[in-house]
């Protein structure tokens, strides 16, 4: 997968959602008064992945481009494994790192479809 992605602001919002699952399901162990738990990850929180997504979700221009540029600053920061597993979870892909066999080779990704989207329907 390529590092350099060009989101807008559709694509940056399923991007946001995607990374906020892939890091939900990172977790760690925890030990309190001699038990072991298993907690679900918070890095999520701790990056504003839901102040993000919020703005761009919002119905003002401007939001929604202060949540695309936020987004875009994070998405350089985050890991390849990381990044490669949000592009995944979204259905993206470089028609370069394909086989010439794959039906996909030959064109661009479409337009990510989010659940719920008029468009997609």
């Amino acid at each position: 997968m390529t590092s350099h992605v060009d989101f807008d602001e559709h694509s940056a919002l399923a991007a946001a959602r995607a990374l906020q699952q892939v890091l939900q399901q990172r977790t760690h162990r925890r030990k309190f008064l001699g038990q072991e738990y298993i907690v679900p990850g918070k890095l999520g929180e701790a990056l504003n992945l839901p102040q993000i997504t919020s703005r761009l979700q919002s119905k003002v221009a401007q939001r929604r481009q202060q949540g695309l540029e936020a987004f875009a600053e994070l998405w350089v920061t985050l890991s390849e494994r990381t990044r490669s597993q949000v592009l995944t979870a979204i259905n993206w892909y470089d028609p370069e790192d394909l086989s010439w066999d794959d039906k996909r080779s030959n064109r661009r990704p479409v337009g990510v479809n989010l659940p719920g989207d008029a468009e997609s329907e």
